[in-house]
């Protein structure tokens, strides 16, 4: 019998949020979430509790496991153990949701959202400027399934009305855009949404603002993505995707990823939960680091444009003031030449801090180019509106001078 007390106390503690929590400084929310259930059992960190079967000692403890499955009891592995409810919980407390759904990367997270939602002969909404990935699946699984898809431009607040029809399901949102970083006004493109049907889905991917800069659900959004390879790992060494959903959402989210087998591992949960401890500090300070280095490359004759959020020049920067918290170390910034093959290799392969390297949000600075005709070639809507090469780099933890100096190095290459 006491273990049928338990795992309804558990599962009550998994649907309390906390009154506390909503006076907190972030801060102290990413030390503290999900650790409020005791799931370390004496220890600082959750435990790794890693489990397929999870053995029942009574028949009644197995139904109250049965009944309670989605909320928090022990059930079977595919459900989640303490490490992956801990990790949710603090998911949920940070981003101000009803609950959240684990995956193993960020491209599962978004995918199986979008999937979740649509039917046959549905529509979609898809910001044309999305990770390409995202718009490989559009394109590719969801043709496949005859759900449409219309890309609109990012910048297009409350325009994005006319763009709406009948048989429209879900909305997606990115901000800031992947690469070359607008900034919509995502209140005017909810509001117009919610205008036309409050019944649309409205998602973002929301890996850039790391679920915390900035708030998706306090802007009546159902559903908040994230690569939690990202900023939330902040190791490069994991791959992890999640979505904190709304009260409305949240149900039909978690069932029908489950049905689709979505899961992930009890040790990459766990460094999940570590690395939140320190992703305050860490985007403090990527984010002063890139703004700093952003700065600096304004001033090189090499460089047409800057585009970080945090700048006066970047499209929606005044949306980014007004709705965002903070930034990070991702931005990207045009040349005002096209590089040639044999000039872009000789740029980018001498760097001595930044490696070359798909992701990002890790300790690591990064550096990735694309020409104007790639970024075209993935920009379904509002095509780009430079000619030269784009830089899309990542600043680390490194300390900002040598930075500096790898960078004034690339651009004396350059004049070679």
């Amino acid at each position: 019998m006491m273990h049928v007390i338990a795992i309804l106390r558990r599962c009550q503690g998994m649907q309390k949020m906390s009154s506390e929590q909503d006076n907190m400084a972030i801060e102290t929310q990413l030390v503290t979430a999900g650790r409020h259930n005791k799931f370390g059992h004496g220890a600082v960190n959750t435990v790794v509790q890693r489990a397929s079967s999870l053995v029942f000692d009574s028949v009644a403890q197995k139904k109250v496991a049965t009944a309670n499955r989605a909320k928090g009891a022990l059930f079977y592995g595919r459900r989640g153990t303490e490490t992956h409810f801990a990790l949710q919980q603090a998911m949920t407390e940070l981003e101000g949701g009803a609950g959240c759904v684990l995956y193993p990367c960020g491209a599962a997270a978004v995918t199986n959202a979008i999937l979740s939602f649509v039917s046959a002969g549905e529509h979609v909404l898809m910001t044309g400027s999305a990770y390409e990935p995202t718009q490989d699946f559009c394109n590719v699984m969801l043709a496949k399934m005859k759900v449409t898809t219309t890309y609109y431009d990012p910048l297009i607040g409350e325009g994005i009305a006319a763009l709406m029809q009948p048989n429209t399901r879900v909305v997606f949102l990115e901000s800031p855009s992947s690469i070359t970083m607008e900034i919509p006004d995502i209140p005017a493109i909810v509001r117009a949404v919610r205008a036309v049907n409050p019944d649309v889905i409205i998602m973002i991917d929301n890996t850039w603002a790391a679920g915390i800069l900035f708030k998706a659900l306090e802007h009546d959004i159902d559903i908040s993505i994230q690569a939690g390879t990202k900023y939330l790992i902040g190791h490069s060494d994991y791959m992890l995707g999640t979505a904190v959903a709304n009260a409305r959402c949240l149900d039909q989210l978690r069932e029908q990823s489950y049905l689709m087998g979505q899961m992930v591992d009890a040790d990459t949960a766990y460094m999940a939960s570590r690395g939140l401890r320190t992703m305050g500090v860490r985007l403090k300070q990527h984010g002063a680091a890139s703004l700093a280095v952003a700065q600096w490359l304004k001033g090189r004759p090499e460089v047409e444009r800057v585009n970080h959020p945090a700048l006066p020049e970047c499209p929606g920067h005044d949306f980014f003031d007004r709705d965002f918290s903070g930034g990070n170390g991702l931005f990207s910034f045009v040349l005002k030449a096209r590089l040639s093959d044999a000039q872009l290799a000789d740029y980018l392969d001498n760097f001595k801090l930044f490696s070359m390297a798909y992701s990002w949000g890790g300790f690591e600075s990064l550096i990735l180019a694309n020409q104007p005709e790639e970024l075209n070639a993935i920009r379904p809507a509002a095509p780009v509106d430079f000619d030269g090469t784009l830089v899309r780099v990542h600043i680390g933890l490194e300390q900002v001078d040598d930075l500096i100096a790898d960078l004034a190095a690339g651009f004396e290459r350059l004049q070679r």
